[in-house]
């Protein structure tokens, strides 16, 4: 079953961690639905936002992978619904159907 998910993440020093960051979301993009990025240039601060549609050990992974990077700070809220792929109140409109 999969499950929604947002990874919150705080880049301290993105110059030295936005590569390596970008590529460890660029391997789990099957699960990435949307992604927001702000800069905080004047306090030398990324912070980034994921949204994903995935099974649970993929968004565990990801954040786990995501954690472990140096200068990397992230928290993960999982929405309790599951649903089977294709349901139908989760079709990519993003709209319940009646």
């Amino acid at each position: 079953m999969e499950r929604i998910a947002v990874i919150g993440a705080i880049l301290e020093k993105p110059r030295l961690s936005q590569k390596v960051f970008n590529e460890t979301v660029a391997a789990y993009r099957r699960i990435v639905k949307g992604r927001m990025g702000i800069p905080f240039d004047d306090e030398d601060v990324s912070v980034v936002a994921l949204t994903l549609r995935g099974e649970i050990d993929d968004i565990n992974a990801l954040t786990g992978k995501l954690g472990n990077l140096p200068h990397v700070t992230v928290k993960t809220a999982v929405g309790g619904l599951r649903a089977p792929r294709g349901d139908a109140c989760f079709r990519e409109t993003g709209k319940e159907e009646k």
